[in-house]
């Protein structure tokens, strides 16, 4: 695996421990000399991501729309920044340039961004795995949700089989690259 897609918040939310989990894969990714792809921001958990990935001696791409670079502090450091006129554009970049995909803690773009990739996987447009970092259980909700729409026939595959999910980075990673 060349590259993961992390999709996560451009705030640090209400917990040290997201902070902590979004340093740790940073980390992880460049050990294991895996390229971290995702957003470019330079604030909040995507800050912390970049950072220690950078610290650790690896790898980091951006990929933005203009209209955020316009208005928002982007990562000086990268090892590359892609900017695209529109976020459909953008998602399908962070797509082709990804290996895999992890959710960890964010807001609603987080959300959006993990469950198109998600459904591509559902409707089989990529293989690529799907990850979530359930950090401080923030997670466990949706878990309840989609084993919800499972058991009242929504979701065709389960969800188990097609979402790894962990609370560790280091075992989240060797279910994505196993």
């Amino acid at each position: 695996m060349k590259a993961i897609c992390i999709f996560l918040g451009s705030s640090n939310g209400n917990h040290p421990a997201y902070i902590e989990a979004a340093a740790a894969i940073g980390r992880e990714l460049a050990v294991r000399g895996i390229t971290c792809v995702y957003g470019g921001s330079s604030t909040g958990l995507m800050k912390q991501l970049a950072d220690s990935t950078l610290d650790a001696g690896g790898k980091v791409i951006g990929v933005t729309v203009q209209r955020l670079k316009d208005k928002e502090e982007f990562h000086k450091d990268l090892t590359k920044l892609y900017v695209l006129p529109t976020m459909s554009e953008r998602k399908n970049l962070m797509i082709e340039l990804s290996d895999g995909f992890i959710a960890l803690p964010g807001g609603i773009g987080t959300f959006e961004e993990f469950f198109e990739v998600y459904t591509l996987a559902q409707l089989g447009f990529h293989t690529k795995p799907c990850g979530i970092l359930n950090v401080n259980r923030f997670y466990d909700p949706l878990e309840e949700m989609l084993r919800k729409t499972e058991q009242e026939g929504f979701l065709k595959r389960p969800y188990k089989e097609s979402i790894f999910c962990s609370e560790n980075p280091h075992e989240l990673l060797n279910m994505l690259t196993s």
